[in-house]
């Protein structure tokens, strides 16, 4: 049992010392921004994958959640003076709230037919903070979205101004990991274990008295929550606020995310929200054929990668490890007269 502990514990510890570091390597606050980005989206596909990872029901309603909880901090933040570091815990539960008008109803319907309706739902949202310009400033967007204000911390002054601030790198890291804490106590909870049943076979689930409804709820809300604290994080960062960012296509992208990492596991949705953020900027060099290529690297992963990137080295691990406990087994043993 603590082989098994040890494991994922050793990599964890890696993963975070890694992204503690890289900053310090790659210096250039381009590199910076693109990690602090790909920071939020791993908060986004976690979110995402407690209901297409453990509950088996894909949302497109991700994006929109996203922008709920952007707009709920930027306006408590400058319309009421709330501080950024209340916002960044009473946006994402408001978040929440309207999670479970918009999924109590929703989540009557199975299979493709709510991923429908959270499609519907991602639309309404969009134009919403489309054509409700008195609030939400419409296609022209609020600027000047405040960053956090200066933390103090055993007695030293940690500032957030700046495009390539490092202390806002940390706070979206702390976030993250804290994100995958989290579905990583729900996966192996009770709650999980019930979670993982409903995707194999719901209706086997329900026949042993399971009430599914209540734990697709759960999922549901806990993925627009952190959704909501993505979307806050993500405006206070870019310090400029219009729906773009939280339409359909969006929402879509946060999928394929998921399913590029590894839907179902931990650390899928962090290997898919880097590759999301770091694979167009990388096929800059294709200029006018950058979105088409990129387009096609998605379409062929999805096609002969359907279980993602993290299972397929995962199986082709174990594959080289039986390979040389194979090949031990065979050597001839000497014996000694």
């Amino acid at each position: 049992m603590r082989r098994h502990i040890s494991k994922p514990l050793i990599f964890s510890v890696f993963a975070v010392a890694a992204a503690f570091a890289m900053p310090h390597a790659f210096k250039s606050p381009y590199y910076i921004h693109l990690m602090t980005l790909a920071l939020i989206w791993i908060v986004l596909a976690q979110g995402q994958n407690l209901t297409q990872g453990f509950i088996g029901y894909v949302s497109i309603a991700q994006a929109g959640f996203m922008g709920i909880g952007a707009y709920i901090s930027t306006l408590l933040t400058m319309s009421f003076g709330i501080s950024v570091w209340a916002t960044l815990v009473i946006a994402p539960l408001l978040t929440g709230v309207m999670a479970i008008v918009a999924g109590y109803p929703s989540l009557r319907v199975k299979g493709h037919y709510f991923s429908i309706v959270t499609l519907a739902y991602n639309m309404v949202i969009f134009i919403v903070l489309m054509t409700f310009r008195a609030l939400t400033g419409g296609e022209a967007g609020i600027p000047d979205v405040p960053r956090p204000s200066e933390l103090i911390l055993f007695g030293n002054v940690f500032s957030f101004e700046g495009r390539s601030n490092l202390n806002y790198y940390a706070l979206a890291l702390s976030a993250a990991v804290l994100a995958t804490i989290f579905c990583a106590l729900v996966l192996h909870s009770r709650a999980g274990r019930v979670m993982l049943a409903i995707r194999q076979n719901e209706d086997l689930a329900e026949a042993m008295g399971v009430i599914t409804s209540r734990y697709k709820l759960f999922a549901f809300v806990m993925s627009s929550i952190l959704a909501g604290l993505a979307g806050t994080l993500y405006a206070h960062y870019i310090g400029f606020l219009n729906p773009e960012p939280f339409g359909v296509d969006q929402s879509l992208n946060i999928i394929l995310a998921v399913i590029l990492g590894g839907s179902g596991t931990l650390t899928g949705p962090i290997v898919g929200a880097v590759s999301v953020t770091f694979l167009p900027e990388l096929l800059r060099f294709a200029d006018s054929f950058r979105l088409i290529t990129y387009g096609l690297i998605l379409v062929v992963a999805t096609i002969f990668l359907p279980k993602g990137l993290v299972p397929l080295v995962a199986s082709l691990w174990r594959w080289l490890r039986a390979g040389q406990s194979i090949s031990s087994d065979n050597k001839p043993t000497t014996i000694k007269a």
